[in-house]
């Protein structure tokens, strides 16, 4: 009984053995330092849910540029040289005329709205479509989304539309086409470039996210004005890229894990960032010196109007885009019979 119960315990032990060797390790860079939080968090909250939950797959989280620069993701894990991305896809509009479409969207949807046409419209198939037919060899997953950023941090005050022009502005996705049609000179740099170039005066003003991610990143040392509302990112998607040959090769009960832990990280994400920015902004306020602006009705329609001036030119330019942006705005439309309908106004005081 003896000699049988240690040959079933060995047994046991050896299965468990093989189970662990054949699981499969998935190298993933992040855009986001893992110490920035809600973007940085995002990611290392992502790889603790999937590596919680599968028995098949281990996700290895890597920091911008541990293994490749954060603007380089895309073809790395389209090559192969990474197995896969955390990013958001406005980081590829160089690229693809389209990819802010699936990122933020100027004066768009916000996050529930956005997630509707993602999920239960034709978002995703879409999103999909844009890397297979630009041949990028990967599988994208929404895994992420945050609400509404703020629009900037100026070092001097905003007035009107004749103080934004000239002015050298870090700037993301299909807004900075906005800014640049507004006289202002847009560049697009990863997180950890951003203070130094406000500190020795390369830019003048910039936008990158939530008030407590900007926080962190030290702008209120520098640039005391801070405007809302975030006219520009009214909501901000992220996404996961594998390698589609390793996707591929992934059973199907680890595929599934991985949507579900995406899935679970869009709620996280999304959460963090409603529950924890109004504490950074009263900080900025009684602290750090910060102004906070809110833009006059007449500037944000400006932003407006020069936003539809560039979507219509880019539709032009790009059949694909003026694809997606039709699909985007037939659904729009049809939302607003429930979106301008259900919700209480939020006062303004």
């Amino acid at each position: 009984m003896t000699k049988k119960l240690l040959g079933a315990v060995a047994g046991v032990s050896m299965a468990f053995a093989g189970a662990a060797s054949a699981q499969e390790t998935i190298e993933m860079t992040s855009s986001f330092g893992k110490n920035l939080p809600i973007l940085g968090t995002a990611a290392i909250d992502f790889v603790e849910k999937i590596n919680g939950i599968s028995e098949g797959v281990e996700f290895e989280h890597f920091d911008p540029g541990e293994l490749v620069p954060t603007l380089e993701a895309l073809d790395a894990v389209s090559n192969g040289s990474v197995d896969a991305s955390y990013a958001t896809a406005g980081y590829w509009q160089g690229k693809i005329t389209a990819a802010s479409l699936f990122a933020a969207v100027p004066f768009g949807p916000e996050a529930g709205e956005f997630l509707g046409w993602m999920l239960y419209d034709d978002g995703l198939e879409l999103y999909q479509r844009m890397y297979d037919e630009a041949g990028y060899n990967v599988h994208v997953l929404p895994c992420g989304i945050i609400a509404p950023e703020t629009s900037g941090w100026f070092k001097n005050e905003i007035n009107s539309m004749a103080d934004l022009e000239g002015l050298n502005m870090r700037f993301f996705g299909l807004g900075a086409e906005v800014m640049q049609r507004l006289g202002v000179s847009t560049s697009l740099l990863a997180a950890g470039d951003i203070f130094p170039a406000l500190e020795r005066g390369a830019i003048d003003a910039t936008e990158f996210s939530m008030p407590r991610i900007d926080a962190r990143l030290g702008f209120h040392n520098i640039a005391k004005f801070n405007y809302f509302p975030g006219w520009h990112q009214p909501a901000t998607m992220f996404e996961l890229l594998v390698n589609k040959d390793r996707w591929n090769d992934l059973d199907e009960r680890s595929q599934k894990q991985i949507e579900v832990a995406c899935l679970a990280n869009v709620t996280t994400n999304l959460a963090e960032g409603e529950a924890t920015n109004f504490a950074a902004m009263v900080d900025n306020v009684e602290n750090n010196g910060v102004t906070i602006k809110q833009w006059p009705q007449e500037m944000l329609d400006t932003f407006e109007s020069t936003w539809g001036e560039v979507a219509e030119e880019l539709a032009a330019e790009d059949a694909f885009f003026a694809e997606v942006w039709a699909d985007l705005s037939e659904y729009r439309e049809g939302y607003k019979t429930w979106g301008n309908s259900i919700y209480l106004p939020r006062p303004r005081n």
